[in-house]
């Protein structure tokens, strides 16, 4: 097996290090925060040595620091050295919209931010637990869903990897999170959607406004169909989903479609 030289390309090593989705998760988990390597082993079902590779990479490549106190060693991203290359990679154009769209969704409206709306049939208390647990978000979203401090993390049933961050929550009316996708992939952190989620009392329940920061007309449509499927699966499920003693089955996986095979449909 040929090795590769030393003396590879900057940009080169810089591509090879996140042609990893292990690598890209690392840059998640210290994106916003330093790290002792022993917090960074135990957040993944792999053996230190196996870590210890990834973060020598990931500090080769330029796109993570590390700092040692006495026999510990303390790793957190470059963040300047993670945005820098994004420019290098995939834009938003080449992401993919969700899957078949199911019917119905929830209803939404673009005023200079995408804004979808929706009623629930449940108290807010449980509407926000509903998106702040990971095993109830899991039962009423279909899909396998992960939250561990304030990150949360998703795979949809046609290969789209969603990886945010709980910015700022305030029980049971606001949660403020920063988060993207790609397809088949984790994302790279740095350029995350703003969103907020104000939830607030109904007379039969509760109403979600979801407003999400958007930078194109583009972007806009793609939000506004992304939260109304969620939005949707909330409205529809969230009900069944707080009955722990309701089994519920993940969504199964299926064929996704892309962009072009969206606007294809919407055409008359």
């Amino acid at each position: 097996m040929l090795k590769q030289p030393v003396d590879r390309p900057v940009t080169q090593r810089l591509l090879d290090a996140l042609n990893s989705p292990v690598r890209r998760e690392i840059l998640w988990l210290i994106w916003n925060r330093e790290l002792p390597a022993g917090e960074i082993v135990h957040a993944f079902n792999l053996s230190g040595a196996t870590i210890s590779g990834h973060l020598t990479v990931l500090r080769d490549a330029g796109l993570v620091g590390m700092r040692s106190e006495g026999t510990f060693r303390h790793y957190r991203a470059r963040r300047d050295a993670v945005q820098g290359i994004r420019s290098l990679l995939e834009t938003d154009e080449h992401k993919l919209f969700p899957g078949t769209t199911p019917a119905p969704l929830a209803d939404g409206r673009t005023v200079g931010a995408t804004v979808v709306e929706v009623d629930g049939p449940c108290p807010p208390a449980d509407a926000f637990r509903a998106f702040t647990d990971a095993t109830l978000y899991s039962r009423w979203c279909g899909v396998p869903v992960t939250i561990v401090d304030s990150r949360f993390s998703a795979t949809m049933e046609w290969g789209l990897e969603v990886r945010g961050t709980y910015l700022h929550t305030v029980e049971p009316s606001l949660i403020v999170m920063a988060w993207d996708f790609e397809a088949n992939d984790v994302p790279l952190p740095g350029a995350e959607n703003r969103a907020y989620l104000v939830i607030s009392a109904r007379k039969r329940g509760c109403h979600l406004q979801l407003t999400q920061l958007v930078r194109s007309a583009e972007h806009a449509a793609y939000m506004e169909r992304a939260w109304g499927l969620v939005l949707g699966r909330f409205r529809d499920h969230v009900k069944t989903a707080l009955d722990t003693h309701t089994p519920i089955a993940m969504r199964p996986k299926r064929q996704r479609s892309t962009r072009s095979d969206y606007y294809r449909r919407r055409r008359p």
